[in-house]
């Protein structure tokens, strides 16, 4: 067994959070965030654009300190506990025009277990075994630059995977994908969740109705009742104008016409 596996604290806590603060500069981000998670938890979080779910995954992720508060990931400290966790960040800015393969992309996800050595036949092997395991392995050798949204999506959670996570963190997944990729991306997430908790932060939480167990709307402040059943109160709280709901209660698209001159920070 790996020894980064053989470490990990047996706590059935993932992620904890405790009255959380943070601002850029003078811009108060997110205030007064308490949430936790469990192992077995799927938990996906929604709220406007500039809401702080972004800003929200990189403290758990220990990116960045918070001013106040603590952030905990299997009972460690961000910056260690988060060798257990697999990061999918939204992927749409960043320059595929570099002459590098599939199969490199996801092998560099080993780097953080040997930063100044080459990779082994294990390496090599495990790879393979991922890029199996999310239905590109037969795109090894291809460049980056040629593959659709949906095979990239695919291909940065086969490099996630690559030391064996127990949380999977996944940044907008399903943007800019075309609905036959977001039904494949979904079915793959949903055979990953038996054996990984997950974090998913997304626009479309209706995509993702039948494969989380609880949403959180985030807009500055955090409202989580650790259930899929959201009110039309929160909603309007967390979006700040009137929503409808359909789709079993999961939020789809904002419905309701505001009155002229009110502000909307989700239209």
């Amino acid at each position: 067994m790996c020894l980064w596996l053989e470490n990990m604290p047996q706590d059935d806590l993932v992620v904890s959070i405790k009255d959380l603060f943070f601002s850029y500069q003078n811009n108060l981000v997110l205030e007064n965030i308490s949430f936790q998670m469990k192992v077995s938890d799927v938990v996906a979080i929604m709220g406007p654009n500039g809401g702080g779910k972004t800003t929200f995954l990189k403290l758990i992720l220990g990116l960045l300190t918070p001013q106040k508060g603590q952030v905990t990931l299997f009972g460690e400290p961000p910056a260690k506990g988060r060798q257990w966790v697999g990061y999918v960040p939204q992927f749409h800015h960043l320059d595929f025009s570099y002459p590098i393969s599939v199969e490199e992309v996801v092998l560099s996800g080993r780097l953080k277990q040997r930063p100044w050595h080459r990779y082994t036949s294990n390496d090599k092997e495990k790879a393979k075994e991922m890029l199996e395991k999310v239905g590109i392995g037969h795109l090894a050798k291809v460049p980056v630059a040629a593959m659709s949204g949906g095979q990239k999506q695919r291909l940065f959670i086969a490099r996630a995977l690559m030391h064996d996570p127990r949380l999977l963190v996944l940044d907008e997944p399903t943007s800019s994908m075309d609905s036959h990729a977001e039904q494949t991306l979904l079915g793959l997430l949903h055979s990953l969740s038996h054996d990984m908790a997950m974090l998913i932060v997304s626009h479309d939480i209706a995509a993702f109705s039948p494969l989380v167990k609880s949403i959180a709307c985030l807009n500055k402040t955090l409202i989580y009742h650790g259930t899929k059943s959201i009110s039309h109160s929160d909603l309007e709280a967390t979006y700040g104008c009137p929503v409808e709901l359909i789709a079993h209660d999961i939020p789809h698209r904002i419905l309701h016409h505001h009155h002229e001159g009110e502000p909307c920070q989700s239209c």
